[in-house]
């Protein structure tokens, strides 16, 4: 992998392979750019058919920075070390696809950066247009935080814990994201004026209705595949949705 510097000087890490029109990736909570994208074949999917693709490990994860300090998250530092990574690599215009976390920062960084071509959006329903995704922030940095997993109860906190723990993520940096003032802050508040993409597990509860979240975007394609929130990313009909989007866009 390749790192640099962003805005504030956390190292990220990242990588930027193949050539064509250019594709940004960003992974979800507790999971990295190889978990969420190489793994599933997402990568792969995108350089064979023609995209040059850039994919980073969010701060707090993978072999990015992990700072324990939740000032170092707050407000929309992941959308700025986004744009950062841009800039980073002189992108010109991008494709800008999100899962979980991810889409919620994709949300924050599309309608303010002119570079955008399209966004999709995996993982996230109109939850996250209807409250800020740190609601449960509390619940799960507690979960994250537990010296023995065995005395949570809270099922969304657990279920975060086991994902954390099965991922070998450092739990102090990712309860430190959760902890964050004003993470990402309300996301969707700003309107989307790019073609958009909503897909989502058919058995995906976790952030409310996917046809919620596409009715709110003018012209949204909405698709959805089989899994759940963790599963939905393995499953070829996740890489084969995006790729056949993506082939729907007009040319620069």
């Amino acid at each position: 992998m390749q790192h640099f510097c962003s805005f504030d000087d956390i190292d990220i890490a990242y990588i930027d392979v193949g050539s064509g029109p250019a594709v940004l990736l960003l992974h979800g909570f507790a999971a990295d750019h190889h978990a969420n994208w190489v793994q599933p074949g997402v990568v792969d999917a995108l350089v064979d058919a023609g995209h040059r693709v850039i994919a980073a490990d969010a701060r707090g994860h993978g072999a990015s920075e992990k700072p324990t300090d939740p000032a170092r998250y707050a407000d929309n530092a992941m959308v700025d070390d986004a744009r950062a990574l841009l800039d980073h690599r002189s992108v010109a215009d991008v494709h800008v696809v999100g899962y979980s976390m991810g889409a919620m920062v994709a949300l924050r960084l599309v309608p303010c950066e002119a570079r955008s071509r399209s966004l999709v959006l995996g993982g996230i329903g109109d939850g996250v247009a209807r409250h800020p995704p740190a609601r449960n922030g509390s619940r799960i940095a507690a979960a994250l935080l537990a010296e023995d997993p065995s005395t949570i109860t809270d099922p969304l906190g657990r279920d975060f814990r086991r994902f954390a723990d099965r991922t070998g993520a450092d739990r102090r940096a990712l309860a430190a994201i959760q902890q964050a003032p004003r993470l990402l802050r309300a996301a969707a508040t700003e309107p989307i004026q790019v073609p958009t993409l909503v897909v989502k597990g058919e058995r995906d509860p976790l952030v409310g209705s996917a046809q919620g979240l596409a009715d709110r975007i003018p012209g949204a394609q909405l698709r959805i595949i089989p899994g759940n929130h963790i599963t939905a990313v393995n499953d070829p009909a996740f890489r084969g949705t995006i790729v056949e989007f993506l082939r729907q866009q007009p040319a620069a």
